[in-house]
């Protein structure tokens, strides 16, 4: 009997799951690309998008030092992309956040990412939930506690 490591359904599965991400983060760079940002700067303006942040969070977030952070926080703010301002739970703090344009850039930059939207607009909604459950039991995350409905 094959171990789970090394029988053949997990390798093709480790495979393609390798294929997605590399796809993703190839379309990725593009579009950072053609907003004159690099990767890792559409990466911080994408989460900063979602929520103001600090940058130690940002760093844990990143998996990198919180001097990579600053470093690419300080180029987003001189493009006007991205403002520090203080944490209104602890002034000492000071929270990363998009400015309008920066908002309007990480928009732009998610509606660009076609690839992985094309094909998941060919499963079922009930598919579609199933992949994200799937994979938020890989990564550990709570399950999702919306019904799978078709």
């Amino acid at each position: 009997m094959a171990t789970t490591r090394t029988d053949p359904l997990t390798l093709e599965v480790v495979e393609l799951i390798g294929a997605v991400v590399a796809r993703y983060y190839e379309e990725y760079e593009q579009a950072a690309a053609a907003h004159s940002l690099t990767g890792a700067q559409a990466r911080v303006l994408g989460l900063l998008s979602l929520d103001p942040l600090p940058m130690r969070r940002i760093a844990h977030k990143l998996k990198c030092e919180p001097s990579n952070v600053t470093g690419i926080v300080d180029r987003l703010e001189a493009r006007g992309l991205v403002e520090r301002r203080p944490d209104p739970a602890d002034r000492r703090v000071k929270l990363a956040a998009p400015t309008q344009k920066g908002a309007r850039t990480a928009r732009e930059l998610r509606d660009s990412l076609d690839f992985a939207r094309e094909p998941l607009a060919g499963l079922s909604d009930t598919d579609r939930a199933v992949l994200r459950d799937l994979l938020r039991r890989m990564l550990g995350v709570e399950p999702s506690v919306e019904p799978l409905t078709p």
